[in-house]
């Protein structure tokens, strides 16, 4: 999982995306292609295996957030269910304004072979599909499915751009294991006589339904017809099939029709409208007038072929949109968004005629006050009246959900924006309090002050500082004193000792506190050396010329503790501390002045030649006197 989050981190920064990405909002398809042609480089696969495998995680997905059961009611068969995908998309649609889904036309040409058309606007994504369908077909019609690209081109059939791929699908049904089934020869004696035993009892049935319907009225039938209709014997099995019984006219009168379907237009072979709906006539007059054209009326928006009977009927299985223009609308609703209606083709043989049984595409309550409709414009019977209301709700949701990802991507960049600002306020926590103790007051305990039985203090300051200060602007100081101390600092890090404050000229060290080490002496020492090569860098603002410091180190005991609240400070007490502060008033410039005991510790080191090796350095043992200058 590790090794899986690395690397999606790692895409991610090399496509230059986001880390985070909202639900409900929509991203460029820049964004994906970016982000495949990185995994692909990463992983060293090619590109149509990445979106294969996305094509099956997005199916993972779907059946995770709950649309299995929607997807398994699309149809009985894997081309059932690809003949509706678009119809789902529809309804999704509704919900999802902005969503651009891809078309599907399904072609048979035998039981276990079929062309499936795609049609997308959206380039380069065309191998996501066979990742989704062969999933599909997995999962909901337990069978194998192999896809193959026939042809890939921009369907100029369409309007615009379009990306039409066609695939060669070859389905092939997995065949149940049936356990503890004895195995027969289909050659065997006893499967020839099963096979007789059916075809007799077949005739005479035959023969018993023939004799009973010749003894009723011809021209009439039956009831035994209609169960023999329903009721077939086929070759070893029994099978249930359907037939329906159409009446002899029509009872239904064309007034009645039209207000039983308000949204229905139909039109011939050369797209002249024969009849509408009465209310469709409301909103669009052109279609009371006789001859008028459908597609002078309307434009096809979905699935965007051209405006022929025979485009139409190719998609015939597709949900259509059709756009109203706006000049055919009345005045009144002209500045009103686009009347669309949706609906279903269906081609009438026997009059060479198309009927569309449509609907206002309408979202939401608001789009409908917008036209000034009412649900009891549409029909009763037409699922619009659901679809608005329960869309209504799902908005809400949809838009309630988009609000708390909003607020919860803002409290995640808050959050990151604090964690930065965290850490900075312990970087300067810990540069002003040793981090132990710095912890504990953070964590509300009180830090016991501490005796240390042996440590090593430094205290430095500048030579003449007092009329350096006299000398020169404030700012001309600050600069001065921030360039060494800076430098001063980045030393103490090298080699492990504790700053303990700065005042004015002033700089204070110790080793050995607040964690006892053994070395202290060492560190302290080899700190000394290196704030003598580091204050040849700051110059002096009066003479141009590197300032002049004074060093002096003491070694000995120490109580060190936290005084204060508002600006808590770690401060050391006794002798020790103002033996090391007098080494150092009372040395000599560019000199760094031991006490004996300080030098006692430091001949104990096994680095002390290193110590003294500096051919600038001049060691200077005074009789009688407590002190050594180096």
């Amino acid at each position: 999982k590790n090794l899986v989050l690395n690397l999606c981190l790692s895409s991610l920064t090399q496509a230059g995306v986001q880390d985070t990405f909202m639900t409900y909002t929509v991203y460029d398809d820049v964004i994906t292609l970016k982000l495949i042609q990185e995994a692909c480089k990463m992983l060293d696969v090619s590109e149509d295996s990445v979106l294969k495998l996305f094509g099956e995680y997005f199916f993972t997905f779907c059946k995770k957030s709950g649309y299995d059961r929607m997807l398994r009611t699309l149809g009985g068969t894997l081309t059932e269910f690809i003949e509706n995908l678009d119809t789902l998309h529809s309804y999704l649609a509704l919900s999802y304004q902005e969503m651009n889904a891809p078309s599907f036309r399904v072609e048979k040409r035998t039981d276990e072979a079929m062309l499936l058309h795609y049609y997308s606007d959206r380039k380069g994504l065309c191998h996501i599909v066979p990742g989704i369908i062969e999933s599909v077909a997995r999962d909901f019609f337990s069978s194998e499915v192999t896809m193959e690209i026939l042809n890939q081109s921009e369907e100029k059939e369409r309007t615009g751009k379009k990306e039409h791929v066609i695939f060669l699908v070859l389905q092939k049904a997995k065949r149940p294991k049936r356990k503890n089934r004895k195995m027969t020869n289909p050659e065997s004696g006893d499967s020839h006589k099963d096979k007789e035993a059916l075809d007799v009892a077949f005739q005479k049935m035959k023969e018993n339904y023939s004799a009973l319907s010749c003894s009723l009225s011809p021209g009439k039938k039956s009831h035994w017809d209609i169960v023999r209709s329903v009721v077939k014997f086929g070759k070893g099995n029994m099978s249930l099939t359907f037939e329906p019984i159409y009446p002899e006219k029509l009872w239904v009168e064309e007034r009645t029709f039209c207000h039983a379907f308000p949204f229905h237009i139909v039109f011939d072979e050369e797209l002249r409208i024969k009849q509408a709906g009465v209310n469709i006539q409301k909103f669009v007059p052109g279609l009371r007038l006789t001859g008028s054209r459908l597609d002078q009326c309307f434009t096809i928006v979905h699935p965007q072929v051209t405006f022929t009977l025979f485009s139409i009927r190719k998609f015939i299985n597709s949900q259509f949109v059709l756009k109203a223009h706006r000049e055919m609308l009345l005045q009144t609703w002209r500045n009103q968004p686009m009347l669309k209606l949706r609906g279903q083709m269906i081609w009438m043989e026997s009059i060479q005629c198309m009927i569309y049984l449509c609907s206002p595409k309408l979202r939401n309550l608001e789009e409908l006050e917008a036209w000034k409709m009412h649900i009891s414009d549409i029909a009763q019977h037409d699922t619009t009246r659901d679809l608005i209301l329960l869309n209504q709700q799902r908005l809400a949701e949809i838009e309630l959900s988009n609000q708390l990802e909003r607020k919860k991507e803002e409290l995640r960049i808050l959050s990151k924006n604090l964690e930065a600002e965290k850490k900075k306020t312990e970087t300067l926590l810990y540069a002003m309090l040793p981090k132990h103790v710095a912890n504990l007051l953070k964590e509300g305990k009180k830090v016991e002050a501490g005796e240390f039985n042996s440590c090593t203090i430094l205290f430095s300051d500048v030579v003449t500082f007092t009329n350096i200060c006299s000398a020169c602007e404030p700012i001309q100081i600050v600069n001065m004193l921030n360039s060494m101390y800076s430098k001063f600092d980045r030393l103490t890090s090298v080699h492990e000792v504790y700053k303990v404050e700065t005042i004015g000229d002033a700089y204070m060290v110790v080793g050995g506190v607040p964690v006892p080490v053994a070395s202290h002496a060492k560190r302290v020492a080899n700190f000394a050396l290196g704030m003598r090569i580091a204050a040849r860098e700051v110059m002096n603002p009066v003479t141009g010329e590197p300032i002049q410091i004074r060093i002096g180190i003491h070694t000995g005991p120490v109580l060190a503790g936290v005084v204060g609240e508002k600006m808590p400070r770690y401060c050391l007490f006794g002798d020790t501390v103002n033996t090391a502060s007098r080494m150092e008033s009372h040395g000599l410039p560019n000199k760094i002045h031991l006490s004996p005991t300080a030098f006692r510790y430091t001949t104990r080191d096994v680095y002390l030649s290193a110590f003294c090796i500096p051919a600038q350095s001049s060691c200077v043992a005074m009789k009688g006197a407590a002190r050594i200058l180096i």
